[in-house]
């Protein structure tokens, strides 16, 4: 079995952080996860603790954008091989395309439909826990030098 994933959730809407955690909960696959609610909390988790394996991000936060947030997070040498998948509503083009020049690993739209949710975050659990190859010392590693 593999080594838990650990995985840091970007998200400011309590009811998404609920139903991720839950979808996650139900799985097979053994996760960690970290809650930031806004872009600074999560920029200061990334100063101060264990990087994590996978960021799950959303666009729309308050103090610090996930736009802000993406681009620091692929500037910096120490964080910038963390895969960081975009989750957000946005429907916008211009969100997709910048989050693509900022080399985020991917964009989803989140979906309205309950079922959806669930799905859409089992999959990235399964993709991320039994399909990648990650290296084995991400989440072990020590925080990063200031």
């Amino acid at each position: 079995m593999r080594r838990s994933l650990d995985i840091l959730l970007v998200e400011d809407n309590p009811g998404d952080v609920r139903l991720t955690m839950e979808a996650l909960k139900e799985s097979d696959f053994p996760t960690t996860v970290h809650v930031a609610q806004d872009g600074v909390e999560a920029l200061d988790y990334l100063g101060t603790h264990p990087i994590p394996d996978l960021i799950l991000l959303d666009l729309n936060l308050p103090k610090r954008s996930g736009r802000e947030v993406l681009a620091a997070i692929k500037a910096d040498p120490a964080l910038r091989r963390i895969p960081v998948l975009i989750l957000s509503t946005s429907r916008s083009d211009a969100d997709v395309q910048y989050s693509y020049e900022h080399h985020a690993n991917c964009y989803i739209q989140k979906p309205m439909e309950l079922e959806h949710f669930f799905d859409v975050v089992r999959t990235i659990e399964r993709f991320w826990c039994s399909v990648v190859t990650l290296p084995e010392d991400s989440s072990q590693s020590a925080t990063r030098p200031n």
